[in-house]
């Protein structure tokens, strides 16, 4: 029952086999059984406990930890057995849990072991459950945040340079997302047609169009990808300047990869939650989303990644290429770094960031700051 117990709740149970195995099984009586668990039966000794702990410590290397079950229905004492027991939990360099069951025909013993300040659980499968549940509970928070060489000076300048509350412009933005240490693909703004189309010329075609001014750029028709020729570029210019609200165009090399997002939202009593997954449509349409409290370390944010349903797109699944799981998860934690020291930006989302095997690079990116009426 323990071993299903620890089975089901995530814990490996390994088989003990080999010659260690052989040579334990030789020293206990016979019938006895090593496969894991461990029987020493009803007439095994003290010193078979002893040797079994002992083994397990120093010779079974797939070992991690020992749950000692011993019991008596009345016939003998169990004081030699538990002052073992007590002695290797003094001296064992491996985690030993006792699992005492006898409480009322091995009252004395029991109370005796206690007395020494150790704790028993009476019941296998609780101790299995209890200690499957504690394994599973996520690390607490990093004390201290992974700055990574992110330029806070500059964060904290551009933040207080920014006029108004609300979506901020494309250059603060990008401004922002490069000061954080946040990989950004290559991008220019303008309402000028012919300095667009001199900026695709230099960074080769295909390139993206994309509308600067309305929020919600692909619902009006803001966003066109895979612009191949000058002229199909100021065709697109010109239309997106007539949308409402059009300040500029933005363009950007055309680029290929598998799509994530990284997005942050404030949370009154909580502070920013940040949020990852797939990214593009797929956020909305799968709705596949794991968050975490900033700040964010290393291991809190690979922990959002692996959570995801869709982990295996990221490892690489049918042939397809996985994604730099290393670089997404850099990028997660410089993002929550950053909104530690830019505590007025409310809302921001990074979507796409492009991945690849060998990079990560953000490729739209909007955020929302709420500032202080001073």
């Amino acid at each position: 029952m323990l071993t299903d117990a620890l089975s089901k709740g995530g814990l490996n149970v390994p088989k003990l086999e080999g010659e260690e195995a052989e040579d334990l099984k030789a020293q206990l009586f016979p019938g006895a059984s090593v496969g894991n668990p461990i029987d020493v039966l009803a007439t095994g000794t003290p010193e078979h406990l002893r040797l079994c702990l002992d083994f397990c410590e120093s010779k079974f290397h797939n070992i991690d930890a020992m749950m000692a079950i011993f019991g008596t229905p009345g016939l003998v004492t169990m004081f030699e057995m538990y002052d073992v027991l007590h002695e290797k939990m003094q001296t064992c360099r491996k985690p030993i849990f006792p699992i005492l069951p006898s409480v009322n025909t091995a009252g004395a013993e029991v109370a005796e072991f206690l007395a020494k300040g150790h704790v028993n659980f009476a019941d296998e499968v609780t101790l299995g459950t209890a200690l499957s549940r504690i394994m599973n509970v996520p690390r607490p928070a990093a004390s201290e945040i992974e700055l990574l060489g992110v330029d806070i000076p500059r964060i904290r300048r551009i933040i207080d340079s920014i006029p108004e509350n609300g979506y901020i412009e494309p250059h603060y933005v990008q401004a922002l997302l490069h000061a954080a240490g946040i990989p950004l693909v290559d991008e220019f703004v303008s309402d000028n047609k012919e300095e667009v189309i001199a900026f695709a010329r230099r960074c080769g075609f295909p390139v993206v169009a994309k509308v600067v001014g309305p929020v919600h750029k692909s619902d009006v028709g803001g966003v066109v990808l895979n612009i191949k020729g000058e002229q199909h570029l100021a065709l697109e210019f010109d239309r997106m300047m007539q949308i409402p609200a059009a300040k500029a165009v933005m363009v950007q090399p055309m680029l290929k990869g598998t799509e994530l997002f990284i997005g942050a939202k404030y949370e009154e009593k909580f502070g920013h939650v940040v949020l990852c997954g797939l990214g593009g449509i797929f956020v909305e349409v799968l709705k596949d989303v794991s968050s975490g409290l900033a700040p964010l370390s290393y291991p809190e944010a690979y922990s959002m990644i692996r959570s995801l349903r869709a982990y295996k797109i990221i490892q690489g699944t049918r042939g397809q290429k996985g994604v730099n799981e290393d670089k997404f998860a850099e990028i997660i934690v410089r993002l929550s770094t950053l909104l530690r020291f830019a505590t007025e930006i409310k809302e921001m989302d990074i979507n796409p960031l492009l991945a690849t095997e060998k990079w990560v690079i953000a490729v739209d990116a909007r955020i929302r700051i709420e500032k202080k009426a001073e």
